[in-house]
């Protein structure tokens, strides 16, 4: 219970943190227009769809907070054997670190107005985030075929329950991806496209942070 608090406040004050940073390097004074007039922002002069995203960010941090919490009690009955996680998994997590990387660098280009760095650099990171669940589906198989099946045991049900609900979530992610990089390749101008960009660069970094807390916790018990 006690790590699944600490991995909640973790997520939370990183939330908070980068949402404040937001709000500090606002400058009203400089702004072509004054708060009111901007349609869909409010007071902070924070987009709708970031406000959105970082709801999004709670809800499911508290629901791996829930999973965590029931991993760390029911470990601690007589029944549980822990398995033994396959090496791959070292190499899937360096490949979700290129992931997020390369959708800051993504981030920086629409930023600067850089629309064949950011167009290459956002086909980097869909790349390297379907190498990712690639990887974790290999590695699930290697654990299938050396006997740790998902009936098998409770810290088996377990693993394979964790690592599904975080690669669902990158699949999600995914599908905006594939909208963004769709308007992209289409011909669409940096501006149009830069709010999708910051989006899911922040929702990757959010599920590296969330994978890096999984499989520490895995790789200590």
């Amino acid at each position: 219970m006690t790590i699944a608090l600490v991995f909640l406040a973790i997520i939370m004050a990183t939330a908070l943190g980068w949402l404040v940073r937001q709000t500090l390097n606002t400058q009203p004074w400089n702004a072509n227009d004054p708060v009111e007039n901007q349609p869909g922002r409010g007071v902070l002069n924070i987009d709708p769809a970031k406000i959105g995203l970082l709801s999004f960010i709670a809800v499911v941090t508290s629901l791996f907070a829930l999973f965590l919490s029931a991993y760390m009690m029911r470990m601690k009955l007589g029944d549980w054997r822990p398995l033994p996680e396959p090496d791959l998994l070292w190499a899937n997590t360096a490949i979700l670190v290129l992931a997020s990387f390369a959708f800051q660098l993504t981030r920086n280009a629409a930023t600067r107005g850089r629309q064949a760095a950011m167009k290459i650099w956002l086909l980097v990171g869909g790349v390297c985030t379907a190498l990712f669940l690639l990887g974790q589906l290999v590695a699930w198989q290697q654990l299938s075929t050396g006997g740790y099946l998902i009936t098998g045991n409770p810290a088996n049900a377990f693993f394979y329950l964790l690592t599904a609900l975080h690669g669902l979530h990158l699949l999600g992610g995914m599908w905006v991806w594939g909208r963004t990089t769709a308007r992209v390749l289409s011909g669409a101008d940096v501006e149009s496209v830069r709010l999708s960009v910051e989006l899911c660069t922040i929702y990757w970094h959010y599920l590296l942070l969330v994978w890096v807390g999984l499989f520490g916790l895995l790789l200590s018990t």
